[in-house]
């Protein structure tokens, strides 16, 4: 299967181009800002600026992919808020226009969405709930959605994930890689003790994904995430105890005045698929310390980074 993935550099485009060449398939990376290593000669490397629909139609219409693995966007909620007329473009109007050109060439479409689209008053989430977003970032995505459905609704999945952990290209895109780099700049991070989601393996969602592409019978809204519903206070605990870093030092526990809650019902998809969600502490096995504050790790800790490498 050809695939062309957008956001390729982000932690989910670049776990699963990873998964989609190791289960054979050839894969077209698109980034912005940072270039994917080389892979072997089953992947295509292309930097396009999505803004520019003329760019994005000319690389759609050369490779006439299979499908399309649409994971570029602007995820940060606060970032967002402070960008909304870019937000919209990209969120909202990039989506549109790679679910225009999937559809003209007839290929599958994955669009991966976020928890975010509901309120945190109601969970579990079921893919059948009536969105409700309480920020602009997903309100966003929701439109982003809707914009998928309307353009082709038989041909496409939207994935709704939540919190994504494991390791990033650029190591610092993750939930923990995030973590580290402000402890290490000296922050201590307050995190709601109120604030709850079922945090996601970004290797077992691009395996996850990699198997919906190959089940075209698949189609429609779906959610994917982790095994248990943690706060964002009890993350940054676990964190800290997987690296033997002081909790105390480095979090504090605060507690919303509004308490949220955006764990999902992932049962829909579950039933379907034969890959299977991890527990946070399955996830925790995964990630690594980024290179760039190695020192001050090992200093913190008192433990050496051991590079763990895959066959």
């Amino acid at each position: 299967m050809l695939i062309l993935c957008t956001g390729a550099s982000g932690i989910v485009g670049y776990n699963f181009v990873k998964a989609a060449l190791k289960n054979g398939h050839k894969v077209i990376a698109l980034t912005h800002e940072h270039d994917l290593p080389d892979m072997g000669p089953a992947l295509v490397r292309h930097k396009v600026n999505l803004e520019n629909e003329y760019a994005l139609q000319r690389v759609v219409l050369d490779s006439f992919p299979d499908a399309i693995v649409h994971c570029a966007a602007l995820s940060s909620p606060d970032f967002v808020d402070t960008h909304k007329e870019l937000a919209e473009r990209i969120n909202v109007g990039l989506t549109r226009s790679v679910a225009n050109c999937a559809n003209h060439v007839s290929a599958r479409l994955i669009h991966i969405s976020t928890d975010m689209v509901f309120d945190g008053t109601a969970a579990p989430y079921k893919n059948t709930d009536i969105p409700k977003p309480f920020n602009f970032y997903g309100q966003t995505k929701l439109e982003a959605e809707k914009e998928v459905l309307r353009i082709m609704a038989a041909q496409s999945v939207v994935l709704r994930i939540t919190h994504v952990s494991g390791n990033s290209l650029t190591q610092a895109r993750s939930l923990h890689e995030k973590f580290m780099l402000r402890w290490a700049a000296g922050e201590r991070i307050a995190l709601a003790e109120n604030d709850t989601r079922a945090p996601c393996s970004a290797e077992r969602l691009a395996d996850v994904i990699c198997e919906i592409l190959e089940r075209p019978n698949i189609s429609g809204i779906h959610h994917f995430c982790g095994l248990e519903s943690l706060s964002r206070y009890d993350m940054g605990v676990k964190i800290c105890e997987r690296f033997g870093l002081d909790k105390d030092k480095f979090v504090e526990r605060i507690s919303l005045d509004n308490p949220i809650n955006l764990t999902l019902d992932m049962g829909a998809l579950a039933s379907k698929l034969k890959t299977m969600s991890l527990s946070f502490d399955s996830c925790l096995s995964e990630m690594e310390v980024p290179d760039s504050i190695k020192d001050w790790y090992e200093a913190q800790s008192g433990r050496k980074v051991i590079k763990r490498f895959k066959l």
